[in-house]
């Protein structure tokens, strides 16, 4: 174990996978957060000492610095679906790419992998797509051999997709949603993990756009999760101005009440988003350049979407039950 990963955001929904997957190549994996107690499950990815938690706040040089030394590769994962205090897509996705890039040339760290999103553009309406871009341009800047990955929503355990609608689908017989004509390809969560791995190790560089097998509206992928869970509901397309009015309000509320409730919801710049397609451009470099399989939703599911189904996990007992001749 001669060489070590510094994984910024490596006890989240991707780093950990990252991390777990660099535990197993043999490497030291220092996983940077800013609450290291509530990261201790990384641990027993690797053998004793192998995977260690260490505070991080990527807004201050000296953090960045202090947790970066003696790396061979750095992994920004940090992303943030929405504005919370000081925690801005600016500060974080844009000036923290940008600062983790610039410290990383500075302390001559030979490689760097930056987790981005489909639809970084700093022409578009959205501060989300607008703060990925900059903060790709800030990465290239001072690591021009960077791997950017740009990853569609990614699912998988713990994922805020599919998990977020089966929450949803629990509360009534009605389901609404918004961009429901939206498209979006999403990619397995490990696949992501396996594209960083070979741009840590240097065995690949440049932008991939990464998306599942699959391109389809985001009714139809609702509708696909609903047989998963075993729940029939009517879903209703809302029009966007209605999802207007819902973001105002959800954001009313948010300000009315200090940040105490925080708008997990909608917002107005996710809006922006579902107004755009969340697929892999024509002539894109992707997965298949990398040469990885990715892995359709379908096969994973329900192998976590089984705790949003009516009886649980004895669902399937109760399917049995019924075929059950007396």
């Amino acid at each position: 174990m001669s060489k070590l990963v510094t994984i910024f955001g490596g006890s989240g929904f991707v780093g950990r996978h990252i991390a777990r997957r660099m535990a197993k190549e043999g490497w030291l994996v220092r996983v940077a957060v800013r609450r290291p107690n509530e990261a201790m499950f990384v641990k027993p990815y690797g053998a004793v000492g192998q995977v260690e938690p260490v505070f991080c706040n990527i807004r201050d040089d000296a953090s960045v610095q202090a947790t970066m030394k003696g790396s061979d590769a750095v992994v920004n994962c940090v992303g943030i679906l929405s504005d919370r205090g000081k925690n801005t897509f600016d500060a974080v996705q844009h000036e923290g790419a940008e600062r983790i890039a610039r410290i990383a040339a500075a302390e001559g760290v030979a490689t760097m992998v930056h987790i981005s999103a489909i639809g970084a553009d700093k022409d578009s309406d959205s501060d989300y797509a607008q703060s990925k871009a900059l903060g790709e341009e800030g990465v290239l800047a001072h690591m021009p051999d960077a791997m950017i990955l740009r990853p569609s929503v990614i699912f998988g355990q713990d994922d805020e997709f599919f998990n977020r609608f089966a929450s949803m689908a629990r509360l009534g017989p009605v389901l609404p949603i918004v961009g429901g004509e939206t498209k979006f390809q999403p990619v397995f969560v490990d696949d992501v993990a396996q594209a960083a791995v070979l741009g840590i190790k240097g065995e690949a560089s440049g932008t991939y756009e990464l998306g599942g097998p699959e391109a389809q509206s985001l009714r139809a992928w609702i509708d696909e999760m609903l047989v998963v869970i075993h729940r029939k509901k009517i879903v209703v397309n809302l029009p966007f101005f209605a999802g207007k009015l819902m973001a105002f309000g959800f954001g009313l509320l948010q300000k009315l009440t200090f940040g105490l409730w925080h708008n997990s919801v909608i917002t107005g710049d996710q809006l922006v988003l579902l107004k755009s397609d969340n697929v892999v451009s024509e002539g894109a470099q992707g997965l298949a350049d990398l040469g990885i399989k990715p892995v359709a939703p379908e096969a994973v599911m329900a192998e976590y979407l089984w705790r949003f189904r009516p009886s649980g996990q004895y669902d399937a007992i109760k399917d049995s039950a019924r075929n059950l001749k007396i």
